[in-house]
């Protein structure tokens, strides 16, 4: 049974088909600049990369190309195979705690909270009502950024604000990775063989957050109302006291709307160094670029502080801390800048088995704290769509 996993953005598309239930990724690509004169995009089967390009109006006409590749590269004989489609939306707000079937309203649920996801769910509604509109007869599930996160206790979602505040406009945590933090929570309680399992999940890469888990569910998290808050990350501020933005906007001249833009699109590493890769940060720290070597340190340090924080809201007994993601798949030299960081806790790396596992090497995972560190530490790489088409399996065959 073929299952389509879909992650539609304002001007881009991705997309991978599953084999399922084997699991298996039959052929992917992404479209990219849909809407401008310019769009194009590029397929990948049997390790070859195809690219193609024309103009591409909206996601209707993205989807549309998208059918037509998996016909023309034989990923399907016929698009009657297709049994689902899974769709990764940003925000499930209070009312979705799980994955869902995709109803008109679900839908409706979806545009009402579009307030809460302003950047992302145009793309994302778009990216449904495409593949409705393509395949009329086939399920669609939603699966939310948001959902796993909204196990976490009243005292770690709330904030220190006007409680009307949250009762009125929804002020709250939500957090966000969440199908990236449940899958690692998954790995780990199938690799440890247990299921109230502790954790720290730190998925960190241009866009960061750190998971507290406890006893399987998520306990805590960095990121907030939307993704700004929590870690520095390539592009974005992090946490930051919230006056910066009335000086700003009275010192600048600039609006509230401009202040937000500047801290989601050009703070974080990019604001500090001028490159927003972390390897071209730890490329010019190298050369000896001090902005560049100071956004290395406060990048790592903010990891470090939440791992610390986390292990006290566990009370310190967890079961593994997991890196995962971007830097924390392939980026041996802020691992071991972190775990260093957090010695006092009787955390250790073991730095040689540490330099062998990245994303591009030999190895992809593993255990890279030495046989002294107080809790093991891994590296497991996520696989986010993998998990959109497990749950669009679960819902669609219920």
């Amino acid at each position: 049974m073929k299952y389509l996993c879909i992650n539609a953005g304002s001007s881009s598309l991705k997309y991978q088909l599953f084999e399922m239930p084997e699991e298996k990724v039959v052929i992917s690509g992404i479209f990219e600049k849909i809407g401008l004169k310019d769009s194009f995009w590029t397929t990948k089967i049997n390790g070859e990369k195809i690219k193609g390009e024309k103009y591409l109006k909206d996601h209707s006409d993205a989807v549309e190309v998208l059918l037509d590749e998996l016909v023309k590269n034989k990923a399907v004989k016929d698009l009657k195979e297709i049994v689902g489609v899974g769709h990764r939306v940003l925000h499930g707000g209070e009312k979705y705690s799980d994955s869902v079937l995709i109803t008109d309203e679900v839908i409706d649920d979806i545009k009402a909270l579009t307030k809460l996801g302003p950047l992302h769910h145009p793309g994302n509604l778009a990216g449904i009502n495409a593949m409705k509109e393509a395949l009329p007869d086939v399920k669609n599930v939603a699966v939310f950024d948001t959902a796993f996160h909204q196990t976490m206790p009243r005292e770690n979602y709330m904030y220190p604000v006007p409680r009307e505040w949250y009762e009125k406009y929804g002020v709250r945590k939500y957090g966000f990775h969440g199908t990236s933090h449940k899958y690692i929570t998954e790995t780990m309680q199938k690799l440890l063989k247990k299921k109230d399992i502790n954790l720290i999940i730190c998925h960190i890469g241009s866009g960061a957050s750190i998971s507290a888990i406890k006893n399987g569910k998520c306990f805590d998290t960095t990121m907030g109302i939307t993704p700004l808050a929590g870690l520095m990350m390539g592009t974005r501020s992090g946490d930051i006291d919230p006056s910066i933005l009335e000086y700003v906007c009275k010192e600048s001249g600039m609006n509230i709307s401009e202040v937000t833009n500047e801290l989601n699109k050009n703070s974080g590493l990019l604001g500090i160094s001028g490159h927003s890769d972390s390897r071209d940060v730890e490329q010019e720290a190298a050369y000896g670029d001090e902005w560049a070597q100071l956004a290395l340190k406060m990048y790592n340090d903010r990891v470090s502080s939440f791992i610390a924080r986390y292990y006290i809201e566990l009370d310190g007994d967890v079961d593994a801390i997991v890196f995962t993601a971007g830097v924390g798949e392939n980026g041996s030299e802020a691992r071991e800048a972190i775990i260093k960081k957090l010695a006092p806790l009787g955390l250790e790396i073991d730095e040689e088995i540490n330099g062998k596992i990245a994303g591009f090497k030999e190895i992809h995972e593993g255990i890279i704290s030495s046989e002294n560190s107080k809790v093991p530490i891994y590296v497991e790489p996520t696989n986010e769509e993998l998990m959109i088409i497990r749950d669009t399996y679960e819902i669609c065959n219920k």
